[in-house]
């Protein structure tokens, strides 16, 4: 006699679908290559937060030279101040604004990645 069970019936086995979430990773990256109406809505996703993210920032480094502009606009004099032999002007790009461009886009490539990574999330998450 087996264990909880009739002598004459076999042991009973628990099923399980494991491979339902496989089965779905695949179906919604076929989608996407495909480019099916679901995997085009996502694609386009991606574009549009990729896109909005690019307009935040370029409108933070415009920001950064219209105020150095204005700054220029606003006291002549600067350009006539020489500090170890270089003008006012000239140092404060290389002091603020250069370093603020390359942090602007160090941000980006962050942030664009985790946006790429969040896509891949997308996809491959079970319904």
């Amino acid at each position: 006699m087996t264990s909880g069970g009739h002598p004459d019936r076999p042991q009973r086995e628990r099923v399980v679908l494991a491979h339902r979430r496989g089965a779905r990773m695949v179906r919604t990256r076929v989608e996407v290559q495909e480019q099916t109406q679901v995997g085009d809505a996502l694609v386009r996703g991606l574009v549009r937060a990729q896109l909005g993210l690019a307009l935040r920032l370029a409108a933070v480094v415009m920001s950064a030279v219209t105020a150095i502009v204005v700054a220029n606009s606003a006291f002549p004099g600067l350009a006539d101040i020489d500090v170890a032999g270089v003008r006012a002007n000239w140092l404060i790009l290389a002091v603020l604004a250069y370093p603020l461009f390359y942090g602007v886009g160090r941000l980006y490539v962050r942030l664009a990645e985790q946006a790429e990574r969040d896509f891949v999330r997308v996809v491959d998450s079970e319904p």
